[in-house]
């Protein structure tokens, strides 16, 4: 009688526990107001009848990615990776070494990295060889501090709102400073998130015949800067639909939620604070990497969410997720 009375509390508890669990869309937050605007939100926009629905279609979220869906310090991780990408490559370009500002990175100077490391990081290189050398140091580079995959500190609470979104109708997209061709190869299996709802800054390229088949080469010249009012360009460009949704960490995200919250109808707006210095970084205003000091005003000015990452989530990290 008691093993059955025993059983039979289990079963009670299990069920209990599974139906907090879905009626907790973001179990990563605490139950603080950022959390409360975004699902009073969503409710608002999803709910057939309600005065501020929103079809579908136009159900968009757009996201920044380097300090919004994982961390940026101590470099931005897409500059981690070019550094070490021209490390490796730079057996192969001996005149590198002719270059001042190329020899100074080789010879680990990272004070002044020219702004177009990122083209000598590509150039002549095809896309299906470079996608290839994005996938190696995807799975095997780790962070200096944490020791992780950097794909690893991709944050739990953002894992969960961009679930909970599709949940709902949206689709979202990533729209990032960082090079579209570095985001591609990783962001399905990270975020969820397929390679053509992807957004960023991009390299020029020209299709060649080698070996006797067409390939994509990667040109020394920038096509396109992805960031600041780029930002907006590249939504208008590659989704052609204005955001219902924006989420973002810093001033170079300022112009994404100022088109976003232009609209008409319902709209939001949403800025990840990093104040958590023990499980992460704490930085903003004077911060070189990821500087939140216009974007921070403006969203107390005009109401827009705000994440205080030390209060309104439980964890940061994925794999810190039990």
């Amino acid at each position: 009688m008691r093993s059955l009375l025993t059983k039979s509390l289990l079963i009670l508890l299990l069920l209990v526990n599974t139906a907090y669990a879905a009626a907790d869309p973001l179990p990563s937050w605490n139950d603080t107001i950022a959390k409360k605007a975004i699902i009073t939100f969503v409710d608002e926009v999803t709910k057939a009848g309600s005065p501020h629905f929103v079809p579908p279609a136009e159900r968009v979220a757009t996201f920044d990615n380097d300090g919004t869906l994982w961390s940026e310090q101590p470099l931005y991780f897409p500059e981690i990776f070019v550094l070490d990408r021209f490390k490796a490559i730079a057996s192969q370009h001996p005149e590198w070494q002719k270059n001042p500002e190329l020899k100074a990175v080789l010879d680990g100077d990272l004070k002044s990295v020219p702004l177009d490391l990122d083209v000598y990081a590509r150039a002549g290189y095809t896309t299906t060889e470079f996608e290839q050398s994005v996938k190696d140091w995807a799975t095997t580079a780790r962070h200096p501090k944490t020791g992780k995959l950097y794909t690893e500190m991709v944050y739990q609470p953002m894992r969960e709102l961009l679930d909970y979104l599709r949940a709902n109708g949206f689709k979202t997209y990533i729209v990032s400073g960082g090079c579209i061709d570095f985001m591609r190869p990783w962001t399905e299996k990270a975020y969820g998130i397929p390679p053509e709802q992807v957004v960023g800054s991009s390299v020029k390229m020209q299709m060649e015949i080698r070996d006797g088949k067409p390939v994509l080469v990667y040109l020394p010249e920038i096509n396109f800067i992805d960031d600041g009012p780029g930002k907006v360009i590249g939504i208008e460009q590659n989704i052609g639909r204005r955001p219902i949704m924006a989420f973002g960490n810093s001033d170079g995200d300022l112009q994404m939620l100022q088109w976003t919250t232009a609209g008409s109808g319902p709209r939001f707006a949403l800025l990840v604070h990093h104040t958590d210095a023990q499980r992460e970084w704490a930085y903003d205003r004077t911060s070189a990497i990821g500087r939140l000091d216009k974007a921070l005003d403006e969203a107390q000015a005009k109401g827009w969410t705000v994440v205080d990452m030390k209060k309104d989530w439980k964890i940061i990290y994925v794999f810190q997720k039990k």
